[in-house]
């Protein structure tokens, strides 16, 4: 697994000043609160788009009950999943890196 760190691309001032308000996106809908709350950081910009995706990610394991028979497993282990990549994105976010989240984290939808 190649995790793509992206942290030497952003200013350290940016990553010092931005990171608590960026850990917040992790958390389901308050992607958006560094998009409002430091709207020039590129850092927390990074943050958004990995929280929405996790956002969207989350959305698609719950929808995954709907299916009869197995969709209750996959939904527990999309969950699981789900709830290991907002870990991964919460810690390295509060540690000041801007590391993509793995398998999905290069899916850019907010530039």
């Amino acid at each position: 697994m190649n995790i793509n760190d992206r942290t030497n691309s952003f200013d350290t001032d940016d990553i010092n000043q931005n990171k608590v308000i960026s850990a917040l996106s992790y958390f389901g809908i308050l992607f958006f609160l560094p998009l409002v709350a430091c709207p020039n950081s590129r850092f927390g910009r990074f943050h958004a788009n990995q929280g929405l995706i996790l956002l969207i990610l989350s959305a698609i394991s719950g929808m995954l009950n709907i299916v009869p028979i197995i969709g209750g497993l996959l939904s527990s282990v999309a969950g699981i999943a789900v709830f290991i990549l907002f870990l991964f994105g919460l810690i390295n976010t509060l540690n000041g890196f801007a590391k993509e989240l793995p398998f999905v984290g290069n899916i850019s939808i907010i530039k």
